[in-house]
């Protein structure tokens, strides 16, 4: 009987202990599951807490700034959900569309793509340093789009300039061409822009990606130089130039720049002496259809010029009409100066748009006493000085009985020479430049030809 007992006492204080131990692992769990649950509210707490804090950031940017913040679906609306038809342009960076409002009008937005910008902060940066470019010259940011999240929209939103870009009229698309004075001040506004970007800001900003699709050509025709994606800051202080790696577009690029990798305002100076070379020849900046392919247009032109033959390689549209030779060559001699191999050669951007303003004066000042000389007016015509308002103007009226011009016999055997060494004005307008912009890593500028 005492055995008996003894078992069932045994037997108890077992399920007692086993009953114990369940409890505590319930206990156990629960508290688990209530961490658990304690700690994913917290996460989505700082969550929502980080994002209004975001978008908060955000707005009072747009403020402090003076920039209009644009919302996903009013940049939807206003380009009919991003349609073929408000294509403007597209590139590495991004695609660029027309986009028309009720209040601002007819805007240019540039949606970049998702892999475009590395963080926020990228974005942010950009947005900011662009609030600060403000110049006749340069396309004007009126806004920008922001999303919360890596992979949210990130849309500048750019003033909209009607007439497209510089290289529409050096490849004449849809016939359309420039006079040799529209080209003098397309190419005098555009290097006026390029200068403020390199003196007017501080710090200053190099560009780093000056070609002919980034000159948009505006209401009056004046130039707009755009496309600041690959803007980066300038050397500051006592510094000559900042270490980068090599972006920009081929036939563009600096080879000072490429082989030491040290960027500088100069960089911006090459690639305008390369336009520079087109805008009197309107040919590609690397021709890859003649004999010798990689054919670039320093070297085509630099014989002609420092012959002092402009005529040999001017774009044959200028000698249906009226044409001013040594305008022309002064800008052949100007480019060539742009593109010398020590960057401290070149002439500042500064330089640049004053040595052509400075002959434009010249050469107005010369036509107006020969046409002083034959219709003897009464009032005095003096051409205005660079300085003055109305330059531009006042010189784009009509003096071509003043301008040299070729005539009949002249221009048809240059014509025939023309087409003797392949340039031909139609075929030379058949090229597709590289509007995408490239990075160049080390390895791969090893295995490259010097441009």
């Amino acid at each position: 009987m005492a055995k008996r007992f003894h078992l069932l006492e045994d037997s108890q204080t077992h399920d007692h202990a086993h009953s114990h131990k369940q409890m505590w692992v319930i206990l156990i769990i629960a508290i688990l599951a209530v961490a658990l649950l304690l700690g994913f509210s917290f996460l989505v707490f700082c969550r929502q807490k980080l994002r209004q804090r975001w978008s908060r950031k955000g707005s009072l940017k747009a403020e402090k700034l003076r920039l209009r913040r644009f919302q996903v679906e009013e940049l939807e609306k206003a380009t009919k959900n991003y349609s073929a038809d408000c294509l403007l342009g597209s590139g590495a960076f991004g695609n660029v569309y027309k986009g028309t409002f009720e209040v601002e009008g007819t805007l240019a937005i540039k949606r970049a793509h998702a892999e475009s910008y590395q963080s926020v902060e990228e974005f942010r940066n950009e947005v900011e340093l662009l609030s600060k470019v403000n110049h006749p010259n340069l396309v004007g940011l009126v806004g920008f789009c922001e999303e919360p999240g890596p992979k949210g929209a990130k849309i500048l939103v750019y003033e909209y300039v009607p007439h497209g870009s510089l290289l529409e009229y050096i490849m004449g698309r849809d016939g359309k061409n420039l006079t040799w004075r529209q080209r003098v001040n397309i190419a005098i506004g555009a290097a006026k822009g390029i200068a403020h970007l390199h003196n007017g800001i501080k710090p200053s900003i190099i560009h780093r990606d000056i070609k002919p699709s980034n000159i948009l050509i505006g209401e009056s025709f004046e130039a707009k130089v755009s496309d600041f994606g690959l803007v980066k800051m300038g050397p500051i202080g006592d510094q000559s130039h900042v270490s980068s790696q090599i972006k920009g577009t081929p036939g563009y690029l600096d080879p000072a720049y490429c082989t030491s990798f040290h960027l500088s305002p100069f960089s911006d100076v090459f690639s305008f002496g390369v336009i520079l070379l087109q805008l009197i020849a309107a040919r590609p900046a690397v021709d890859s259809t003649r004999s010798h392919p990689n054919y670039h247009i320093i070297d085509w032109a630099r014989p002609s010029i420092e012959r002092g033959n402009i005529e040999e390689i001017l774009d044959t549209t200028l000698l249906s009409g009226p044409c001013n030779m040594e305008m022309m060559l002064t800008i052949g001699e100007l480019g060539l100066r742009c593109v010398a191999k020590m960057p401290k050669e070149r002439p500042t951007m500064i330089q640049v748009w004053q040595e052509l303003e400075n002959t434009l004066y010249s050469v107005g000042n010369l036509i107006n006493k020969q046409t002083l000389r034959s219709s003897k007016p009464t009032t005095n015509h003096t051409f205005p000085r660079p300085t003055e308002q109305g330059h531009h103007r006042s010189f784009d009226q009509d003096y071509s009985q003043s301008f040299v011009s070729i005539d009949g016999v002249g221009f048809q055997r240059f014509h025939v020479e023309l087409d003797s060494i392949s340039s031909q004005s139609t075929s030379l307008r058949c090229f597709e430049l590289d509007s995408a912009s490239i990075d160049v890593d080390r390895k791969h500028l090893r295995g490259q030809s010097n441009k």
